[in-house]
């Protein structure tokens, strides 16, 4: 090993990887050298470099304890503990700071520090992490839907879904079909600005959510403020723009509705409120401390406000959660056995409050994916990654606190690729993304906390793990009681003839869904109208009929699958219950249905490669011709209604497969 990769190897940053088992890639020399620049570790001449390495490495062997130990509740001590000389005294500050306590392995959940003092007088401290040994268990066996938010339009919205429908969704859901949870897109809070980016998987912060969803009239400072006429004509600007989306073929506007529902919330701002409403703002406040103060802070700042103005961006926030958390006990209350499932997205904007509100991200990078067989190109997602050292140095407060902001109002909690807990692929600026490199995290801490912290909240995780995954990480995540995501479409023998898995054959830790945001809709994928699509934007690499014969022969086999197992499939409707009926013969312990294949939709929420040629993140769910609809329209539909009927009828008569248990 050259000096280089020795130094690189130190710090978690790869010099090669392996795509496939047998092709292993060599990262470019320049690439290792930027990143461990990026990290605090310049390097410049070939001496300068070999000197590093022989110190991180003399480094590493003087060392009595590594940076964090891990201690998993009912399991052995962390190997580094008994390799310390015999005699060592460990003492243990508890996270609480009630004081010190003994080396014990039952020491009490949380997130401690340890000191070890040799006989010799050497000392070391670590950060030692006491987490359950698995994450709160789903439920053996459930269904629900998927759905993105600012696409469900109710009677009552201002131009895009909100908190108010999507609680009532849960309560149709639950109720008429037995659902047990509804999974929605990020609700992060987003960048500022006109026009805002509209994807949920880049926003200014991902502790704290987003206003816009609001139901402005649901908040009691509604009926008291005494500006009746103002905010009548607001009500009906906001009807206006729910109509030029559903009746009139607009797109999702989502700055349009932001500056409504602002307006709005400007005046109920200047309304007194309550002695009970204001000591729950304080009580928030105080609880989500200095890190809610930078957020607002920042908002102010982004939207060319003066300081003072952070008070009301806080305000916001505060409303915001209320109504997320409503949302959460009205889905319990209907019946849901999970509730909200909310998404966590990968990373944060370069310029967002998470980026800008401390040292935790790099500068200069993004992550993205390197070149596979779907894009030969790799992948830049423009997200600024956490940097491991300091998250390390910080005990991982920063995404303890992330944690917990998202698992306050969550039955369960989707992480968006959550490989990313292991390791990211870096793309240092002005670099191709083929010519990025893995950087490594203590995959191990990072999942302990996401485990402690769930547990905490009594919340369900699901681990997003499609595409190139270690064979390591889909197995540290199932050992914790982190479900996996599949896909029917990508569900395959890929070791051998590559043809569509048997339901016996699925994992049981999963939720198991038809398609994604990112994919086409079932009917869309069974028309092959998808292909036709990419072919007008002119997104096909390969020759149009060349693709047809692919995707429809990809088709064919599915349905041959279907025809073996007895399930009908005479039309597009009757494939699309079919292959959830498929699903349900699974044993994944969660189904879930994207919401527009209730309803024959055949549109992508997002169609990635893609900026302003589609309009990625602003279509409102719509019918089988195109017709945008209402989730009163929706709640409504003899088509939705008879997929869901025969999901919750497929769902009553599954059974547990052999060997499974509880997770």
């Amino acid at each position: 090993m050259d000096d280089l990769a020795r130094l690189a190897a130190h710090h978690g940053v790869a010099t090669s990887y392996q795509p496939a088992e047998d092709v292993t890639v060599q990262v470019p020399p320049a690439t290792v050298r930027t990143v461990l620049g990026l990290i605090g570790v310049p390097v410049g001449t070939p001496e300068d470099v070999r000197e590093k390495a022989d110190s991180a490495e003399r480094e590493a062997a003087g060392r009595l304890l590594p940076p964090t130990l891990v201690q998993w509740r009912g399991e052995p001590a962390p190997a580094a503990l008994a390799a310390l000389p015999a005699g060592t005294r460990l003492r243990v500050t508890l996270e609480d700071g009630a004081g010190e306590a003994a080396w014990d392995p039952r020491l009490p959940l949380g997130v401690h520090r340890v000191t070890a003092e040799t006989p010799d007088g050497r000392t070391a401290g670590a950060t030692l992490i006491v987490a359950p040994d698995r994450a709160p268990a789903a439920p053996e066996r459930s269904h629900g839907l998927l759905v993105q938010l600012y696409s469900l339009l109710s009677e009552r919205s201002w131009g895009m879904g909100d908190l108010a429908d999507l609680a009532e969704l849960a309560r149709w859901a639950a109720r008429t079909h037995g659902a047990g949870f509804i999974q929605v897109n990020p609700l992060h809070a987003a960048v500022p600005g006109t026009p805002t980016d509209p994807s949920p998987y880049r926003p200014a912060s991902r502790r704290f959510p987003d206003p816009v969803h609001l139901r402005v009239e649901d908040l009691p400072e509604w009926e008291a403020c005494p500006d009746r006429e103002a905010l009548a004509q607001l009500a009906a600007r906001g009807g206006e723009l729910r109509r030029e989306v559903l009746e009139k073929g607009a797109l999702i506007d989502r700055d349009a509705v932001w500056a409504l529902k602002r307006a709005a919330l400007e005046l109920l701002h200047a309304v007194p409120r309550t002695p009970a409403r204001e000591a729950a703002y304080r009580a928030f406040r105080a609880a989500q401390g200095q890190g809610l103060d930078l957020h607002a802070a920042w908002c102010a700042a982004a939207a060319g406000e003066p300081a003072e103005r952070a008070e009301f961006h806080a305000w916001l926030v505060w409303l915001t959660d209320t109504q997320l958390t409503a949302a959460q006990r009205a889905a319990r209350e209907a019946g849901m056995e999970v509730g909200i499932v909310h998404d966590l997205a990968v990373g944060v904007h370069p310029e967002g409050s998470d980026a800008r509100s401390g040292p935790f991200h790099a500068r200069h990078v993004s992550v993205g994916a390197p070149p596979d067989a779907f894009n030969a190109r790799g992948q830049d997602w423009g997200l600024p990654p956490w940097r491991p050292d300091v998250l390390e140095a910080h005990a991982y407060a920063p995404f303890r606190a992330l944690l917990r902001g998202v698992f306050r109002y969550a039955g369960a909690v989707r992480v968006d690729h959550v490989m990313g807990l292991f390791r990211l692929w870096w793309i240092p600026e002005g670099t191709p993304p083929a010519e990025g490199t893995y950087v490594s995290y203590d995959g191990e801490a990072m999942l302990a906390v996401l485990v402690l912290e769930a547990h905490r909240a009594g919340a369900v995780v699901v681990g997003e793990d499609l595409g190139t995954v270690e064979p390591r990480v889909r197995e540290a995540l199932a050992r914790r009681g982190i479900l996996g995501t599949s896909v029917l479409w990508f569900e395959r023998d890929w070791s051998g003839d590559g043809l569509p898995l048997a339901p016996r054959a699925w994992r049981a830790d999963c939720l198991a869904t038809a398609t994604t945001h990112d994919l086409p809709p079932t009917a869309a994928k069974l028309a092959g109208a998808h292909v036709e699509l990419r072919d007008r934007l002119g997104l096909l690499t390969r020759p149009v009929e060349e693709e047809r014969a692919e995707d429809a022969a990809d088709t064919a086999q599915w349905l041959s699958v279907l025809d073996g197992l007895g399930l009908e499939a005479k039309d597009e409707e009757g494939a699309v219950r079919a292959l959830y009926a498929f699903l349900l013969r699974t044993p994944a312990r969660l189904v879930g249905v994207w919401l527009p294949d209730a309803v024959g939709d055949r549109r992508p929420q997002n169609l990635p490669g893609t900026w302003d040629q589609y309009p990625n993140w602003r279509l409102p769910v719509a019918d089988a011709a195109g017709r945008p609809l209402t989730l009163e329209a929706l709640t409504a539909s003899p088509r939705a209604n008879a997929l869901l009927s025969a999901v919750r009828e497929g769902a009553r008569t599954r059974t547990a497969p052999p060997g499974a248990r509880p997770l």
